[in-house]
Parts: C-alpha cells; sequence; structure tokens
C-alpha cells in the first residue's frame, strides 16, 4: 500500500501544527517521529445568532446583567457547571461525615477489641495463678502421701508377722516401692519446673536443630504493646503528669546547667530562647531575669539566689551551754603614748619588748600568752597610743574581754586617754585603771582619779565601781594586785568557748615577710584552728601551713583566746578581718573571690560622681587644690592603714597629700616605676627597697625616704606639702600724703605737689589714689622730687612732688595712699 492510495491520513480535524522529532535509541540507532499539536478551538458568538423569545430550554438569564458578549447557551452552560460543582460538594460532604462515622466506628471495634482482649489476658493469668496454686497443692498433697507411705512402710518392715510376708497387699504398692515412686515423682516435678523455667527461650541446641526456637516476648514487653494499642484506639497518647520543680536561679547561669534544674531537653530551651528573640547556644550565659521568663514558661517554680549566698557556709552557730568550756580572759592594755603600757606588759611578761621598738614608743599590737602565779593564763593585747594609730585601739577593744587603761601618775589624762576610754565604752566591756610610775617623785595618783571624773570613770577609791591599781614597771610595785584584780574581773565575767568547732578569730596584725609570705597575726575565738586546716579572711583564702605562738614556737593547734601566727594565706589581709574556717578550699575560694568584686564595686561606686553637675563641681574644685602624691609602703597592715589615715588629715583646701599605694612588704621595681610616672616619693616606714628597685630607683630619679617612727614621717609629709603653699601678700600702710597743687611739666606730664602728712613716702613703695575716700588708680610712683632733686623717700611734714606711672587724672585735694607688700611664707597647721 503507497502513500497515493487516495485514502485520507489519520488525523484530528482543524489546522494541526505537525514537526519532526529526532529519537536516539542504543547503539546508535535513530528514528524520526511526526508529532501533531491540536490548537484550542475557540469559539467565539456571532452578533444576533439567538435572539430573545426563540423558543429555548436552557434560562437564558436577565440580558442586563449578563457580562457583555455572553450567549444563552453559554450562560445555561455556566449555570449547569455551577450546579453540578454544588453537587459534587454536597456529595464530598456526605463522603467525608460517612468516612469520619465509619472511623469513629472503627475506634470504638478496636477500643472494645483490646478491652476485650485485656480482659481475656486477665482471665488468662487468673487461671494460670489458679492452675499453679491447684498443682502445688497437689503436691503437697502427694508428698504427704509419700511420706505418709514410707512411714507406713517401716513401720511394716520393723514388725513383719509370717503370714503377712506371703500374703497379697490387695492392690497397694509394696513398701518396698514407696521410696522408688517418691524418688521419680520428684525427678518428675523437678523436670517438669525446668521445662517451665526453660519454656520460650532459644536454647543453643533448638538453634541449632531449626527446632522451635522462636523466643516469646515479655510480659512487659506484652503490656507496652497494649499500652500503645489501646492508646492508638483511644485517638491519641496520654501525656505523662509533669513534674514540676523549685529551680535555683543565680545571677547569671548558663543554659545548659538551667535546662538541667529544670530536667528539660537542652533543644527545647534553647528554642525557647530563640523564640524570645535570643540567639544563644548552651554553653552561653543568661541573666537571671531571662531564666525567670523560661522557667515560668515551662511551668516551673522560680527560686532566686543571689552571689552573697556563698557565705552561708559560714554563718555563725550559736553553741549549745553544754559544749562551752572555760577559756583565758583577753586583756587589752590601751592608754596615751609614753604613759608606760609596753614597760608594764614587759614587767609583767619579763621579757624586753619595748626595747625592739623605734624611737621607744609601740606602733604595732603584739598578742601575748601569760601564766600567773596562780595558774591562770591572760592573753594581752598592747596597742600604740599614738594619735595616728585610732584604728588599731579600736580592734583592740572589740576582741578583748577586759580593758586595762594606764595612765602614768606624773601626767594627766591626755587626749588618747579620752579615746582609749571611748573605746572601752563603745566595746561595752569593763575596765580596770592601772595608775603606772607612782615611784616618780612627782607622781600624784590623786590627781589621775580626780582627771578620770570628767570623763565618767569613778575609780573604787572614789566610790565607784572601777578598779584602780597603783603600779610601777620599774619596780614592780602593785604588779600582782594589777594581776589579781584581772583574776577577778575574768572570773566574774564566766568567760567560756566551744573549742569543738570550726575555727572563728580575728586578724589583729597582718604583714608580708619576705622568707614566709603573707603572715597573719590572728586571736582564735571560737573553736580551735589546726594545722591543715582550709579557711577565708576577708578577701583572702589559705590552708593553714604552720602555727606559731608569741614565744616563737611551732604548734600544732590553737583553741580560744590564743593568739597565734598563722602562714599559707595567698595575700596579705587587712587588719580587722574575721577568719573562718572552711570545709573546702573550693568554698573558700568562692567566698573569697565574691568578697573581692564585691569590694571593688563599693570602691567604684565611691569614686564615681553620679551627676555629670557633680563632675564639673569636682574638676573645678581640683583645679585650684595642689596634691601632693606620695607611695608608702610599711612592715605590717596596721602601720600602712595608720599612715594613710594621718596622710588624708594633713592638708587644706589649697594643698592635700594623695596617697597612690599603700602596700605591705619591701619596697619593689614596680612601685620605684609608679612613683616615676607620678613623680612621686616613696616613704618606706620600717621596710627598705631590694636591690633591683634600689639601681631602678638611681636610675629615674626617684626619692627613697626610709623612717621608723611615725612622727619624723609626718611631720616631713607635713613640711612638703607646706612648699606646695603660695606664699601669702602681706600689706603694711607706711604714709600718707595730700595734694596741694597739680603741675604740669614738659617730659614729665602732670605732677602733684604733695604734703605727706603721715608716715613716709618711698620710691619704690606702691601707691594707691585716693578721691573721696575711694580708691581711683594703683599703681607704682614714675618720680620722687624734693625740690630739683630726685629722692628716694620724704619723712612725715616734708613737701615732695610726686608723679604716677601711666597715669595723670590727679587733681587737688586728692589723698596718696603709701604702702609696702611683705611675702609670709605658710605652714600646715
Amino acid at each position: 500500500m503507497s502513500d497515493s492510495d487516495g485514502k485520507k491520513t489519520l488525523g484530528l480535524r482543524g489546522a494541526p501544527r505537525s514537526g519532526n522529532v529526532k529519537q536516539s535509541f542504543s547503539h546508535g540507532r535513530t528514528k524520526n517521529v511526526v508529532v501533531e499539536t491540536k490548537r484550542k478551538r475557540v469559539v467565539v458568538p456571532k452578533p444576533g445568532a439567538s435572539k430573545p423569545g426563540a423558543g429555548s430550554s436552557a434560562p437564558s438569564g436577565d440580558p442586563s446583567r449578563r457580562p457583555a458578549g455572553i450567549s444563552d447557551a453559554e450562560m445555561a452552560r455556566r449555570l449547569k457547571a455551577v450546579q453540578a460543582a454544588k453537587a459534587r460538594e454536597a456529595e464530598e460532604t456526605a463522603r467525608r461525615a460517612a468516612e469520619e462515622k465509619a472511623r469513629a466506628e472503627d475506634r470504638e471495634r478496636r477500643r472494645a477489641e483490646a478491652e476485650a482482649k485485656e480482659r481475656e489476658q486477665r482471665e488468662a493469668e487468673e487461671r494460670a495463678k489458679q492452675k499453679a496454686a491447684d498443682e502445688e497443692r497437689q503436691r503437697k498433697e502427694s508428698e504427704e502421701n509419700a511420706r505418709r507411705a514410707a512411714a507406713e512402710a517401716a513401720t511394716a518392715k520393723e514388725a513383719p508377722k509370717p503370714e503377712q510376708r506371703s500374703a497379697p497387699t490387695g492392690g497397694r504398692p509394696a513398701p518396698s516401692e514407696a521410696p522408688r515412686r517418691e524418688r521419680e515423682q520428684r525427678q518428675t516435678r523437678g523436670k517438669g519446673r525446668d521445662d517451665n523455667r526453660r519454656s520460650g527461650k532459644l536454647t543453643l541446641n533448638q538453634a541449632l536443630s531449626g527446632g522451635e526456637g522462636n523466643r516469646q516476648k515479655s510480659l512487659a514487653a506484652m503490656k507496652r504493646k497494649q499500652e500503645r494499642a489501646r492508646q492508638k484506639a483511644m485517638g491519641g497518647s496520654v501525656e505523662r503528669e509533669k513534674v514540676i520543680r523549685d529551680v535555683q536561679v543565680p545571677e547569671t547561669i548558663v543554659v545548659s546547667e538551667l535546662a538541667n534544674r529544670m530536667a528539660e531537653r537542652v533543644g527545647d530551651v534553647v528554642k525557647s530562647l530563640m523564640n524570645m528573640g535570643m540567639m544563644v547556644t548552651q554553653n552561653q550565659s543568661i541573666d537571671a531575669d531571662t531564666a525567670e521568663l523560661i522557667i515560668e514558661e515551662f511551668g516551673h517554680n522560680v527560686v532566686r539566689v543571689s552571689d552573697a549566698d556563698v557565705e552561708d557556709v559560714i554563718a555563725d552557730i550559736e553553741d549549745k551551754d553544754d559544749d562551752l568550756e572555760p577559756r583565758p580572759a583577753v586583756i587589752t592594755i590601751m592608754g596615751h603614748v609614753d604613759h608606760g603600757k609596753t614597760s608594764l606588759l614587759d614587767a609583767i611578761r619579763d621579757a624586753k619588748v619595748v626595747a625592739g621598738e623605734a624611737g621607744g614608743i609601740t606602733q604595732h599590737i603584739g598578742a601575748y600568752q601569760v601564766k600567773t602565779d596562780g595558774g591562770a593564763t591572760l592573753t594581752f593585747l598592747d596597742t600604740p597610743g599614738h594619735a595616728a594609730f585610732t584604728s588599731m585601739r579600736s580592734r583592740g577593744a572589740q576582741v578583748t574581754d577586759i580593758v586595762v587603761l594606764v595612765v602614768a601618775a606624773d601626767d594627766a589624762v591626755m587626749p588618747q586617754t579620752i579615746e582609749a576610754i571611748n573605746h572601752a565604752k563603745a566595746a561595752e566591756v569593763p575596765m580596770i585603771v592601772a595608775i603606772n610610775k607612782v615611784d616618780k617623785p612627782d607622781a600624784n595618783p590623786d590627781k589621775v582619779r580626780t582627771d578620770l571624773l570628767q570623763h565618767e570613770v569613778i575609780v573604787e577609791k572614789m566610790s565607784g565601781e572601777v578598779q584602780d591599781v597603783e603600779v610601777s614597771a620599774i619596780t614592780g610595785q602593785g604588779l600582782d594586785e594589777l594581776l589579781e584584780a584581772i583574776a577577778l574581773q575574768a572570773e566574774i565575767l564566766e568567760l567560756k568557748a566551744n573549742s569543738d568547732r570550726a575555727a572563728q578569730g580575728a586578724v589583729i596584725e597582718a604583714q608580708l615577710d619576705v622568707g614566709r609570705g603573707p603572715v597573719a597575726t590572728v586571736l582564735v575565738q571560737k573553736g580551735t584552728l589546726r594545722q591543715g586546716d582550709i579557711f577565708v579572711v576577708g578577701e583572702q583564702y589559705g590552708k593553714v601551713r604552720a602555727l606559731i605562738n608569741d614565744k616563737g614556737d611551732r604548734v600544732k593547734e590553737a583553741g580560744p583566746s590564743v593568739p597565734v601566727e598563722v602562714l599559707g594565706l595567698n595575700g596579705t589581709p587587712e587588719a580587722g578581718d574575721v577568719l573562718n574556717v572552711t570545709s573546702t578550699e573550693a568554698q573558700a575560694r568562692e567566698i573569697a573571690d565574691y568578697r573581692e568584686q564585691a569590694a571593688k564595686d563599693k570602691r567604684a561606686a565611691a569614686g564615681a560622681a553620679t551627676t555629670l553637675e557633680q563632675l564639673m563641681q569636682k574638676a573645678k574644685e581640683d583645679e585650684s587644690v595642689s596634691e601632693l602624691p606620695i607611695l608608702v609602703k610599711a612592715d605590717v597592715q596596721g602601720s600602712a592603714e595608720a599612715i594613710v589615715q594621718a596622710m588624708e588629715k594633713i592638708g587644706n583646701d589649697e594643698v592635700r597629700v594623695r596617697v597612690l599605694h599603700s602596700g605591705v612588704g619591701a619596697i619593689t621595681e614596680t612601685d620605684i616605676g609608679l612613683a616615676e610616672a607620678s613623680g612621686a616619693p616613696v616613704m618606706g616606714f620600717n621596710v627598705r627597697a631590694n636591690t633591683s628597685a634600689r639601681n631602678t630607683a638611681n636610675q629615674k630619679g626617684v626619692e627613697i625616704r626610709y623612717y621608723s617612727v611615725i612622727y619624723d614621717l609626718v611631720d616631713d609629709v607635713k613640711a612638703a606639702a607646706s612648699g606646695l603653699l603660695s606664699a601669702e601678700i602681706k600689706e603694711n600702710f607706711i604714709g600718707y600724703a595730700e595734694i596741694k597743687d597739680v603741675f604740669k611739666v614738659s617730659n614729665v606730664g602732670k605732677v602733684a605737689g604733695c604734703l605727706v602728712t603721715e608716715g613716709v613716702a618711698r620710691r619704690s613703695a606702691g601707691v594707691r589714689l585716693l578721691r573721696d575716700n575711694v580708691v581711683i588708680h594703683e599703681g607704682t610712683l614714675k618720680t620722687l622730687k624734693r625740690f630739683k632733686d630726685e629722692v628716694a623717700e620724704v619723712q612725715s611734714g616734708q613737701e615732695c612732688g610726686m608723679a604716677f606711672e601711666n597715669y595723670d587724672d590727679i587733681r587737688k585735694g586728692d589723698v596718696i595712699e603709701i604702702f609696702e607688700r611683705e611675702e609670709v611664707t605658710r605652714t600646715l597647721d
């Protein structure tokens, strides 16, 4: 058959678009294929094709509301399509309702099946239990029967009759067969129990032989499966009951730690934070307010804690009365400087402490223990009497039980005596007055007693309650009476402490020793401080490396009221800090870090101005104030504190002393570098500079001054600060002159003819021109002539000629005031 046989080709009506497409096959084969594309036919109604009124079965609609160009047939077709769509929607709704009903019936059926299966399982378990109970009862009955048969057989064997030996047993088994049957029954029962125990487990023989080795699921697995099926049949999973926890929130917390405290997934916590707009990871920290929002979102309770809670581990514990034991009394020796406090203590201790003090005055707190002839142990604290050591005396009064006020009999009540009385009253401790130096010829103890009345201290000899003893540190007079009075007062106080607890004490003094490091003199108040204890004191912490008593001997422990030197600190504490023993080093470090940060924040808050006006006012004040910067290094913490306080008192509105840095220990190269940068001298009190510091100071020209007595240091600083004061200008009026007439002189200008009415007129002096007692001009004289001669001065009652420098407005009757200026050097009081 050819292509031109007259038949039409197969195709679609219309004008199809044809084209050739080349298909590729494997092995290089190709094939051309004719592709035809049918174009969609668009029917455009002809105008006037359908006229209204022609008999049409389809509704035509309102022609006025019909869109333009839509025929009646098209409109009918569209309405029919809308009706078909509504019918399909109704069918779809009915179908969905039927499916929902079928699903509900299916869920009910599954639930009923699950409940029926669970009920059947419970019934099966009950039947199994009942069957096991029946088998156990049958086993016990069979054992009882076997024991009974064995007993009867034994009885028959013991007393057999001749006629019974050959008689038949009548169906009962022979006695000899009972033990055998009993053994068989036991073996059978054991085998059955073993089979039951091994049932459902795959053995090696079963696995190798291909027998039935499918293990059955455990009871727990079956219960879990039934629970899942029941939940699925109920239409959803049942959530577990949520556990609400109390979550502690510090100032900052890591996200992962917050999740652990809430027992929530870390991912959920991070997701919640991201929903709040915080893109954080689990290792980042968030603040307490954000953590509180997260905890409330997860439904837990928030417990806010502060950084200060770290100190709760060292909270003061009230000791029970049963645990208290008697302790030695702590006595503080106080009084004015050079009234014999240390000498009196030396006489009691039979030592020579005063010989080691520079200038013969005490500049440190000394702590000593003394045993009296009666066997009592007393702890003495010796405080300095200089005015600068107010803080030391205050610390001594705070840690003491009894204050011994030493007053010289040849002197009177002095300022530091009054201060010691006030410290004792503030500490609310009893006082004993020791009137010293009664061996001197000019001693007058009664005057001392009378002077004490002005400060409300009434001694026993003046019908008061305060004990007074006349003593002499040189001759030893009255020392026994003083110790007896102290022992009596201690007995009245009934001093007790608990030695079986963590130690607590007060730092009396602290220093930086070159060979031993930071050393603190501690007075133990409660408990027992032992070698190896971990402690925290102020902003420092450490471990007790060694304990040294007041005699220089090493001890293993120190009980209440025992002063010891503690070695093993990581830094030098402040005098007056409280020492507390902790259980772990981590606790001690955490408490010390918190206290250090709190102290830094406090200092920063105190040094910062709160408003811009305060900043401007401070800057304006500093412009007119000259500062003398100094660096202070001392041997102990108490001395450094006293020097700094003394320096703060030096100065006035124009000059002040600024302590750039104060510390304990030798002068180092770092101190020299700071002094060079600020142009300040270095003041060393009982310390010296090391070799490198001395060389650096010589190279950079930094001045180092050494002192052993606090008087000398204060006086030198006061003299240096006085040099910064501007000299005071003092005016001395030396004379007055009255202008009688005014003359004009060529090359000179106006010249006043004057009469010196008072004092003397000098050429070098300053002058003021007064008109009606009002100052018109102040300046100097250009010329002073007597007749035609230039003179240096003119005496009172004589006439002279005067001309002012750069001023000509002079009139007859004006008064000239002559004065001289004098510079007066000022000093700080």
